[in-house]
């Protein structure tokens, strides 16, 4: 040892110790977390020095002190062996304090936690309540597999003890035994049926509790306790009844918690089991009719008992009823009972769904609601209640909610909306304006995938392209910084543009368009500071398709996409690049590019096929010898990929 180390060991040992109660009184008036630390430190040389002195009166003096530190977040591991030593003392008072530094300073991860498995055997085999009762507590707390299978027989023998007390603490921790490993079941399967018939609040809660470890660890132990299934209706209706004892009796309720635990218990027994779900429906039903809901003790027995009806085999009727239940919480004014049914809906949504939708008009209110909790459980809710025959009157109330919810929500409300307009569209029209709105209303919340659904579903609809590229037009003209939306309208314009300058479309309001418009429009949205690159790759794109269906701005689509030729972006850059070489190499062929583009698709395949089979002959396969136009033949390959099974790379 240094000279230092000498000097404050023999400081520390002339120093007078503190007593528990005077070291909390210091420790609290330290003004600062120096001198907290100051004082700390102090002592727990104290505590060193007299644990290496090893008196034994001092001992669990020293360790309770130890503890309260421990419990300030300071290092007190150099306890752990004196825990050990006060646990195998016969003192109660030093069994006390050394169980509990065993459960606070003692965990599965350290060795040493093995060497009180002895004299907790000990202690269980004493006939003194007391230590029993702490060598069980100690076990329940910090017991490891290993010392789970050591002690599990003497924990069997004290479940049938005479002390309440002692049987209490017993079940507990076979409870704890269980969880650590489950193959110790057999051993508490007899005692279970026998601990059911008693009367003391504690022991029949812990052994329920017991009981449902066991069933959801092992089948043997499931099938086992379907059996039991009468007795546990029986114990439940008793209490619903005539109550169980006036102590447990909360706000009029007979011993929720109690009634609680069965009611998960017969959860369990009677999934998928159809004999033990028609022993207990008539008990369902008589909880969910007499329990008080004036109390939130009786709101917790009634949300198990929902959750119990929903589980099981039950009746068509009874099922109704406690979605009716979950329909009156949400019209309760705690919050929480709110929070609850809304999740218990949205779990029942699927099975029970025309039931949960009698209670729509509640669930959309509860979008309003200004806990964000809430709103995303109803938002959730919502969604999942939307189908072909409520579509329309859902849409409206959910891109209401949409343009005021708050923007944590936007994105989960701008994505439901666009799955269940695609899963449940009366018309394509509906399903364009529905998008539409999202785009405009979202903005950028707008999920990625979304950009190109609508062009294909565009695309699709030939009929509506004049009204979706007006309405498209429109929305873009009013605002380019909803980027999702500047996407799909500059694909929208670049490949219908042509519509906007033909007059009035019949479904729209009169828009009069002039060429240099759709163009300033579109150099706008790659000129912007608020345009992504993907947006500006779109717009490039665009101006280049309007360059065969706008021939008058030719010269002008030309300067810009020259301007783009020497983009910091490498993709702008590449794509104005060989945009350039379009117009220098293939001008020529813009007129037949024109009318290809005024023409449909049908009528070109058409046109294509009966062109095809005029020049091959019979029976004999595609040849590139055959002569073409010399002035066609760099479109022709184009062509055949888009209209026919010839494949580009057969031509040459």
């Amino acid at each position: 040892m240094s000279l230092r180390g000498g000097m404050v060991a023999l400081r520390s040992r002339m120093m007078p110790s503190l007593k528990l109660q005077d070291l909390i009184e210091e420790i609290r008036g330290a003004k600062t977390q120096a001198q907290e630390r100051e004082v700390i430190q102090k002592e727990c040389a104290q505590i060193r020095a007299s644990f290496r002195d090893g008196d034994p009166l001092q001992r669990h003096r020293q360790l309770a002190k130890l503890l309260y530190v421990h419990m300030l977040g300071y290092p007190a591991h150099f306890g752990q062996m004196e825990c050990l030593k006060l646990i195998a003392s016969p003192r109660f008072t030093d069994k006390r304090v050394g169980y509990l530094g065993a459960m606070l300073l003692l965990d599965e991860r350290h060795d040493a936690h093995l060497l009180i498995t002895n004299s907790i055997k000990n202690d269980l085999s004493q006939g003194i309540q007391a230590v029993q009762g702490l060598a069980l507590c100690t076990l329940s707390a910090m017991g490891s597999a290993e010392m789970c299978r050591d002690l599990a027989t003497e924990v069997e023998k004290l479940l049938l003890q005479p002390s309440p007390y002692v049987r209490k603490k017993a079940v507990l921790a076979a409870v704890h035994m269980i969880r650590k490993d489950p193959e110790l079941s057999n051993i508490f399967l007899p005692p279970c049926a026998k601990l059911l018939r008693e009367r003391h609040h504690g022991i029949l809660l812990g052994t329920i509790t017991l009981i449902m470890e066991l069933c959801e660890r092992s089948p043997a132990a499931l099938r086992h306790f379907r059996k039991v299934v009468p007795q546990l209706v029986q114990i439940l209706r008793t209490l619903v009844t005539t109550g169980y004892s006036t102590e447990h009796s909360i706000s009029g309720v007979s011993d929720p918690f109690l009634q609680v635990q069965i009611l998960r218990l017969l959860r369990i027994l009677a999934r998928n089991h159809e004999e033990s779900s028609e022993t207990m429906n008539d008990l369902l039903a008589q909880v969910a009719t007499n329990t008080d809901t004036s109390r939130n003790a009786g709101n917790a027995v009634l949300l198990e008992t929902v959750l119990t009806i929903m589980d099981i085999h039950s009746a068509a009727g009874l099922r109704v009823l406690a979605v009716n239940i979950l329909g009156r919480f949400l019209l309760n004014n705690d919050k929480n009972i709110r929070y609850v049914a809304l999740t218990s809906l949205l779990r029942l949504v699927q099975s029970d769904h025309s039931a949960v939708q009698r209670h729509r008009s509640t669930v959309v209110e509860c979008l309003q609601e200004t806990d964000a909790s809430l709103s995303r459980r109803a938002l959730e809710l919502s969604l999942a209640l939307v189908n072909s025959s409520n579509v329309r009157a859902m849409m409206r109330e959910l891109q209401a909610f949409l343009e005021s919810c708050p923007p944590d929500l936007r994105a989960d409300c701008a994505s439901g909306i666009l799955l269940a307009a695609e899963r449940f569209a009366p018309s394509k029209r509906w399903h364009i304006d529905t998008i539409l709105h999202v785009l405009t209303t979202a903005g950028t919340y707008v999920r990625d995938d979304a950009v190109a659904n609508l062009p294909q579903l565009i695309g699709e609809a030939q009929e509506l392209h004049a009204y979706s590229v007006r309405r498209l037009y429109s929305a873009l003209a009013e605002d380019i910084s909803q980027q999702p939306l500047a996407q799909v309208a500059a694909w929208c314009i670049g490949e219908y543009g042509d519509l906007l300058l033909e007059g009035n479309c019949e479904e729209t309001e009169p828009l009069q368009v002039e060429e240099e418009e759709v163009l300033a429009l579109l150099e706008k949205v790659l000129q912007s500071h608020l345009s992504l690159p993907a947006t500006r790759a779109y717009a490039l794109t665009a101006l280049m398709k309007l360059s065969t269906r706008l021939p008058g701005g030719n010269n002008r689509i030309r300067q810009v996409v020259s301007i783009y030729g020497s983009c910091v972006d490498i993709e702008l850059q590449q794509r104005a690049v060989e945009y350039n070489m379009l117009f220098q190499k293939y001008d020529h062929m813009r007129p037949l590019s024109s009318w290809i583009c005024s023409i449909s698709w049908m009528t070109l395949l058409s046109m294509l096929s009966t062109f095809l089979l005029s020049i091959l002959p019979p029976g004999k396969p595609w040849s590139t010898s055959w002569t073409f136009p010399v002035h066609l033949q760099p479109l022709l390959p184009s062509l055949v990929s888009e209209c026919s099974s010839v494949k580009a790379s057969d031509w040459t």
